[in-house]
């Protein structure tokens, strides 16, 4: 659905996103995580033929989005950045002015994707009236107005209560399980992307610096919790020995690639250090991102 070939996009001398290659295969919710600058609007926009390249490609549905920007869009429902909306006009009638800069669409399919997004009831009324939450699920009903099999959604639930998150959580993942809609998921909420999303691409100054399952981000480095009577000194023990690659928090360590946990109570226990405890640490994907912005920052101070 999403074909992305070393897209390159510069603002003066600034480079904003870099060869940036990214497939999304049809029928998952894909999340692309960064933080605020790293890039990932102005790769929404260059997808949405907003924002011109200064190279590589995109491919949206099989069609180049610069070449044939009509068919690659045709089929594609978005909310990008803030949407607008008539205030002093119902929501009902929002989607109808709508529907007419993407494809004319009938009163029947403009009320189903109102109970779709489950805002029956309210349609008639005017949007000033809407709370934020109302606000978000109007912006996505307007993205289904044309019968997406593409959904791509910049931060839907960016400024929604708890429970207004939870409910934009669940209709999400209702859309994709009853209409097979694939979806391109940014967002800054790191738990929301680990409940929606089966892949994941991070970004962090316009670079890619993952892309896989949460699967393989959660198992990329196997994070150890240690107990024992002075964690310092068992570190730089372990070091030595080659038996980690990094430690955190005070009381956990990542195990280097062919260690195993018997080998570091064997190694603390014969140099005199007793362990208490030692137990696999379940990694977070708020962990694996903390620590993947911390390896990269290391690279560039490194290279620097």
């Amino acid at each position: 659905m999403i074909d992305l070939r070393e897209l390159h996009k510069k603002f003066g001398e600034r480079v904003a996103v870099h060869e940036l290659t990214l497939q999304v295969p049809r029928g998952e919710i894909f999340g692309l995580l960064g933080h605020n600058g790293a890039g990932k609007s102005t790769t929404i926009g260059m997808m949405l033929g907003q924002v011109w390249p200064t190279s590589g490609q995109a491919r949206i549905c099989g069609h180049d989005v610069f070449a044939e920007r009509r068919q690659a869009l045709q089929k594609v429902g978005a909310i990008f950045e803030s949407p607008m909306f008539y205030d002093y006009l119902s929501g009902r009638r929002n989607l109808e002015i709508l529907s007419h800069y993407t494809a004319r669409t009938t009163r029947a399919r403009i009320l189903k994707v109102v109970d779709w997004v489950g805002l029956t009831g309210r349609e008639n009324s005017k949007v000033r009236t809407y709370s934020h939450g109302m606000r978000a699920r109007l912006a996505l009903a307007q993205a289904l107005l044309p019968q997406p099999e593409l959904l791509i959604l910049d931060e839907p639930s960016d400024g929604l209560d708890p429970e207004g998150i939870h409910e934009m959580r669940h209709t999400i993942l209702r859309l994709q399980r009853e209409l097979g809609l694939t979806i391109l998921l940014s967002s800054h909420l790191l738990n929301e992307v680990e409940q929606l999303c089966t892949r994941i691409a991070v970004l962090n100054r316009g670079r890619k610096e993952f892309e896989g399952t949460l699967a393989d981000a959660k198992t990329k480095q196997r994070w150890v919790r240690l107990i024992t009577s002075d964690f310092a000194r068992a570190c730089a023990l372990l070091r030595d020995a080659g038996l980690i690659a990094d430690q955190r928090e005070g009381k956990l360590i990542a195990l280097a690639p062919e260690a195993r946990t018997e080998q570091i109570v064997r190694h603390l226990v014969t140099l005199g250090l007793p362990v208490h405890e030692i137990a696999a640490e379940e990694q977070t994907l708020e962990a694996f991102y903390l620590d993947l912005m911390k390896r990269s920052e290391n690279q560039d101070t490194a290279a620097a």
